[in-house]
């Protein structure tokens, strides 16, 4: 459906509740396919929201009557269309707890999630927390739960695919026996669909998803919500990503949780700390899972830059608590790490500098992927040019090596390509620091990955590098699976 006819549904929306609309503007788009509106009224402010996703509606609809009944922290839903695709709630703002995070990262150039107000903030968060799994349960229709009603044995195997197919097997560095794999999940699952699931699970419990205004916090898109077990929303909270959140400081943000769920049952008697661990790979492996598929599929930048801090967790608790009882889960786990350095420069872009990535690929292979979300940028195809994989000698040499590199440098058309290079390149490099931008991606490719386009890689790495000292580089070698950067 087209914006203006979604604006049109939901300004009839709005003056049926007896308010006229001023102005409808599109909110960003997030990783769903919802849509979102503010509506200004001259007496407040809405959000409208769209999505053809009926079914998904109508949790959405059932569980924020639910517990706006129970007077917690949700939206107020004031109208809905006759085919259930637009609604109107409350609107708590822009102000979200992320938002908070992002600050105190800036403000300390590092982790800094210790800082005493988001410390209360997040402990407030936890509070209301257990009051939406504990009592939002009570009477809860979960019938009306999408795209399931249980967090069973099934999601977590579902979770452990969504890991396997859209993060694991795109990375051809990790190797891994499949049959062995699928036992290991199947083993993993049986151990964790033992939890306790008595309790309403939000699923997707994170900081982007809790609203700061007027200095209380407000809880928005729980539409995936499901009965299931306490542990997945907490692990949800404390281990975002990119929220860096020192371990020390989450050790005494669970601690402040368990004892907010005392009041109401022991967590002994749930298990919390048997199964802990356990939910923290879980929601790791499902957020890498997503991050593959919205970010190296779905080429959305905001979720490929989550990647290098996802990895950075899992990495760390593979070392503090080692799945030894899944040998093959914790072989691929073990193995993450090879992908550190693809994704490292996405952690700490330097400020102010222009980033430039070249790449050398095979053409047989693909082209590389731009992990800036620009898009990519220049592929120049060196497959024209004297080619020295078809010489006996050079078979096992590559672009880097000085056989190779003397042979190439004795071809006139090497020359003039390469004289070309450096003047379409060296436009660019000129007009981007002008302009401030933050990304150039350069890419070379011939047959292999082994010669030419190594070859030319390497030595406009190296031109760059002596002709414009302050931008910052980074060198893939991708059939070589070797990386080179410029020191920040």
């Amino acid at each position: 459906m087209q914006t203006t006819d979604i604006q049109s549904i939901l300004a009839e929306l709005t003056r049926s509740i007896g308010e006229t609309p001023k102005d409808i503007l599109p909110i960003a788009e997030s990783g769903s396919a919802r849509k979102y509106f503010r509506i200004i009224t001259d007496d407040k402010s809405l959000i409208g929201t769209f999505s053809n996703n009926v079914e998904e509606n109508e949790a959405f609809l059932a569980f924020s009557k639910h517990f706006h009944d129970l007077r917690l922290n949700v939206p107020e839903v004031f109208a809905v269309n006759e085919e259930r695709t637009c609604y109107l709630q409350s609107d708590f703002g822009d102000d979200n707890l992320f938002a908070h995070v992002q600050k105190a990262l800036i403000a300390s150039s590092g982790p800094s999630t210790s800082s005493g107000t988001l410390i209360s903030l997040y402990k407030k968060a936890l509070s209301h927390l257990v009051k939406l799994q504990v009592l939002g349960h009570q009477g809860l229709d979960y019938s009306k739960a999408y795209p399931t009603e249980r967090f069973d044995r099934q999601a977590i195997i579902d979770d452990l695919n969504y890991f396997k197919y859209y993060f694991i097997k795109p990375h051809e560095e990790i190797d891994f026996n499949e049959t062995r794999l699928g036992k290991d999940f199947e083993a993993f699952a049986d151990f964790v669909s033992q939890t306790p699931c008595d309790f309403f699970m939000y699923r997707d419990f994170q900081s982007r998803n809790i609203m700061v205004k007027d200095n209380e916090l407000y809880f928005i898109d729980f539409q995936g919500g499901r009965k299931g077990p306490l542990n997945y929303d907490v692990v949800s909270l404390l281990y975002q990503v990119k929220a860096q959140i020192p371990q020390a400081i989450r050790d005494e943000l669970v601690d402040y949780y368990k004892a907010e769920l005392s009041q109401y049952m022991s967590p002994e008697a749930v298990k919390f700390d048997t199964y802990q661990p356990y939910f923290v790979y879980l929601r790791l492996m499902q957020v890498l899972g997503a991050y593959g598929f919205r970010g190296l599929i779905q080429k959305k930048s905001h979720f490929i830059e989550s990647i290098p801090y996802a990895l950075r967790e899992i990495e760390a608790l593979s070392k503090a608590t080692p799945l030894t009882a899944y040998p093959e889960l914790q072989s691929v786990i073990s193995q993450l790490n090879k992908l550190d350095a693809k994704y490292a420069a996405l952690i700490a872009p330097p400020a102010g500098k222009l980033t430039v990535t070249i790449n050398s690929f095979s053409f047989k292979k693909g082209y590389p992927a731009d992990f800036s979300g620009n898009g990519g940028g220049f592929v120049f195809d060196c497959r024209a040019l004297p080619n020295p994989g078809r010489e006996p000698e050079f078979k096992t040499k590559t672009g880097r090596d000085w056989e190779v590199i003397d042979y190439l440098m004795a071809k006139p058309p090497v020359h003039v390509f390469l004289d070309h290079v450096k003047g379409i390149v060296g436009q660019s490099v000129d007009n981007y620091r002008e302009r401030h931008f933050s990304n150039l991606m350069v890419s070379f490719g011939c047959t292999g990955g082994q010669h030419r386009s190594v070859f030319f890689a390497q030595t406009i790495y190296e031109w760059l590098k002596a002709t414009y000292p302050d931008i910052h580089l980074k060198l893939n070698h991708i059939e070589r699976k070797i990386t080179e950067e410029t020191s920040l």
